[in-house]
């Protein structure tokens, strides 16, 4: 499938719409919405456009066939034609019904935030596995909303909103579409067992996530404590495959420290969905360590966005550290104070520079030893599968042979006692 390239930037409109009342005094949707846009900006220049103009109309509700509004779709369309815009681009999603009737009005193609956020991710997949995901969010994505815009299949033009796997005629039978869909689930699917393998091996060590909003600086954090090498660029998504590295902490605690995807705002549910496999590096940590880049004015608002996905992938309810990043960046000190005061195990850093790194490590050790139980059990030498057990799961720290018998001390997660308690007493029971 050969890929024909535009030689030029595409030219983009943005547009978004602000609600026409303040929800509480003091509170501005119409600003609300520009710095939305602000970020939908960097999504669209990562993914090559150039921003020619941005619109915002304010609504008491979405329109139900144009988003925007009839009349309003006529000006884009003008717009469109006057300023030769290639591309328009829009901060909530589109339903089908509305991409065909803007298609129709306006001479250009129309493409929602869910869009370029996949298009992003189709460009900077480098693994079998993250290209895999990625391809399945975007037929998953695509499959309702063929409009005239999508040419056949096998054939792939380059633009924003057209990387990946293609587009299809409305009249081609949606079923290629489905069939592909099921090949790259079941292709995904054994991903996955090969990673529950990998992961089965690592249980020896308690497990750290990296999480956070994108470009909040966790791949810095994770090149610095392991020199993983990772890439690192001041631009949205540059991480999308998630890497693991043995980190020693001190001559005592070692760690697995991952580092994955990170999240936005209206990040597309199928894209979600299709990372599951690598979304369970968060989902079977033990500590989360959560990093807010302090610096950004949405900071708080991003905070939220992280938390709701967490609690949509299933992994709020964890042990978590709060490092807000890029403290060598803010003006006003006396917003150090007032998060120290309002978050639990807050931790306040700058992971470019290594300021306050160490204050990090001790905290990660700190939650770890909250973790940690010290048992003491007694086997026969001869039971090997049980001994063999505890080595993968624990630190063994002394061992004493009495005849046939062998007494273990070791300190383990307390997440894994209940396990082994169960394994000993099915022994017992034989």
């Amino acid at each position: 499938m050969q890929l024909i390239k535009t030689n030029e930037r595409e030219r983009a409109v943005l547009v978004a719409v602000a609600p026409q009342a303040a929800v509480k005094p003091g509170y501005s949707p119409r600003k609300k919405v520009q710095e939305h846009l602000d970020e939908l900006a960097q999504l669209a220049e990562s993914a090559g456009a150039v921003i020619v103009d941005r619109i915002i109309q304010e609504r008491k509700s979405i329109h139900a066939a144009y988003f925007i509004g009839r009349g309003k779709a006529e000006e884009l369309a003008c717009l469109a034609k006057e300023k030769n815009i290639d591309v328009i681009i829009f901060d909530d999603d589109l339903s089908a019904v509305q991409v065909r009737n803007l298609e129709r009005l306006i001479k250009c193609k129309i493409v929602d935030r869910s869009g370029i956020i996949l298009d992003i991710f189709a460009s900077r997949a480098r693994t079998r596995e993250s290209k895999t995901q990625v391809e399945l969010a975007q037929l998953q994505y695509m499959l309702p909303r063929l409009t005239r815009q999508w040419t056949h299949l096998s054939k792939q033009f380059g633009g924003i909103g057209t990387k990946g796997p293609g587009e299809t005629q409305i009249e081609t039978d949606r079923r290629t579409i489905r069939t592909k869909i099921t090949h790259l689930n079941a292709k995904l699917e054994r991903i996955d067992k090969e990673r529950m393998v990998q992961r089965r091996g690592r249980k020896k060590f308690p497990r750290v996530a990296l999480v956070g909003y994108t470009n909040a600086g966790k791949s810095t954090l994770l090149n610095w404590f392991s020199q993983a090498d990772v890439v690192v660029e001041d631009k949205l998504f540059a991480t999308l495959d998630s890497t693991v590295r043995l980190v020693n902490l001190s001559s005592a605690h070692k760690i697995l420290l991952s580092d994955t995807v990170g999240f936005i705002r209206k990040l597309p549910h199928h894209l979600v969905a299709s990372f599951k496999s690598t979304l369970d590096e968060v989902t079977e940590a033990d500590i989360l360590l959560h990093v807010v880049d302090v610096s950004h004015p949405l900071f708080e608002e991003q905070i939220v966005v992280v938390d709701e996905t967490l609690e949509e992938i299933g992994a709020n309810g964890k042990p978590k550290i709060v490092a807000f990043n890029k403290i060598d960046k803010i003006e006003d000190r006396s917003i150090i104070r007032y998060l120290s005061n309002n978050n639990e195990n807050a931790v306040f850093i700058s992971g470019s520079r290594g300021i306050n790194i160490g204050s990090l490590q001790e905290k990660i050790v700190e939650m770890l030893e909250k973790n940690i139980s010290e048992q003491t059990v007694t086997l026969k030498q001869d039971d090997y599968q049980i001994i063999s057990q505890i080595h993968d799961m624990a630190e063994i720290t002394d061992k004493q042979y009495n005849g046939d018998e062998i007494t273990i001390r070791f300190r383990m997660n307390k997440m894994y006692v209940d396990r082994l308690r169960k394994v000993l007493s099915r022994k017992t029971a034989q």
